[in-house]
């Protein structure tokens, strides 16, 4: 990032709670029919989604990437319909917030114009945004009749029966694990995602429904743990406060396929935490999942951490997750080896980077 935006980012990050107040009171002003329409409660959210917005706002400019800001307001589109809010309201939001954090931040031109920039891409494509999001699970997809008969009982809580599917298609069906986990918990897992997010399905559902796909992967080590060994270890994990451990746990489960020793740390690992077990176990490899956008200076800084420790010069370094999907170049700005936007890919460049 540059020095400019670093600064950018910090002042927003540090002023974010006053400047939520500012801005929706400045809006609740401009538009007294939103008090009318949402009531006393609304308000309370409407800071809470202001906060929001300076969060992805710092985290797009930190990055120096608009589109991370775009992508963040494509998915507020989506999650304010679910809950029958029209999108001219996001839009009459993030206009008030643009001209409050000119009036309320002391930046110069110059500065300002970079805040510009970024709400401005959020605010030009918000109208041609879908609304809505079609399943993750299509006809035409491998298994895609079993990845929606898991997901169904999954979410009718019924996670006995979706363990036993499961179990009979790679017991008795000669599905192999590999493709359980890409073809039916990868994507009944975007489904679940798009569900929460288009407000059919609870928060409390979505939980379930994950801790249940967790424990029916453990189901499967007996499988997992056989391969033959390589003779080369790897560090999974997520950054000190990202809480999405799911996607880097199947990550690690495929590198064990593989042949790997994998040691998988889970969600919100402190970095000293993270720098010992590479040590421990001579690992040749670290893996980062990054899942949002506002996880990624912590990734950055653990990489800088590790690339400052003399005991781990030869340790690569491979990231994946939703931000790098929308900058495939980011693996580099952050100082990574490689960047995998799946679990076979990730095994696929490790192995290249490694041998």
């Amino acid at each position: 990032m540059s020095d400019l935006n670093k600064q950018i980012s910090e002042l927003l990050d540090e002023q974010q709670v006053d400047l939520a107040v500012f801005i929706a009171q400045a809006y609740y002003q401009q538009y007294p029919e939103i008090e009318q329409r949402y009531g006393a409660r609304g308000k309370k959210a409407c800071i809470q989604d202001i906060k929001y917005h300076l969060t992805y706002l710092s985290e797009a400019i930190a990055a120096g990437h608009p589109s991370f800001f775009g992508n963040y307001i494509a998915w507020a589109k989506v999650l304010l319909s679910g809950m029958n809010i029209p999108s001219e309201d996001l839009a009459q939001n993030l206009q008030v917030m643009r001209t409050q954090l000119e009036k309320y931040l002391n930046v110069s031109e110059n500065e300002f114009s970079i805040i510009n920039e970024y709400i401005a891409h959020g605010l030009d494509q918000l109208p041609a945004l879908p609304s809505q999001i079609p399943s993750f699970i299509q006809d035409s997809d491998p298994h895609a009749e079993l990845a929606q008969e898991y997901l169904q009982y999954l979410l009718r809580g019924e996670r006995q029966i979706a363990s036993r599917l499961i179990l009979d298609a790679v017991e008795n069906k000669g599905v192999n694990v590999k493709e359980i986990y890409l073809n039916v918990f990868q994507y009944a897992q975007y489904e679940i995602g798009r569900l929460w997010q288009m407000n059919k399905i609870s928060v409390a559902q979505e939980h379930y429904c994950t801790a249940a796909t967790q424990l029916i992967m453990s189901q499967l080590y007996s499988y997992i743990f056989s391969t033959e060994r390589q003779g080369k270890a790897m560090v999974a994990t997520c950054v000190g406060g990202d809480l999405h451990e799911l996607g880097v746990r199947m990550v690690a489960d495929f590198f064990e396929m593989d042949g790997w020793d994998t040691y998988y740390l889970g969600a919100n690992t402190p970095s000293s935490s993270i720098m010992q077990e590479l040590k421990l176990r001579e690992a040749n490899l670290l893996a980062i999942s990054v899942t949002m956008t506002f996880h990624l200076r912590a990734a950055e800084a653990l990489i800088a951490a590790v690339r400052a420790d003399a005991e781990h010069q030869n340790v690569k370094i491979m990231v994946g997750g939703h931000p790098f999907n929308l900058e495939p170049s980011l693996w580099k700005q952050i100082g990574a080896d490689g960047y995998a936007r799946n679990a076979q890919e990730a095994i696929e460049k490790s192995n290249e980077l490694t041998n």
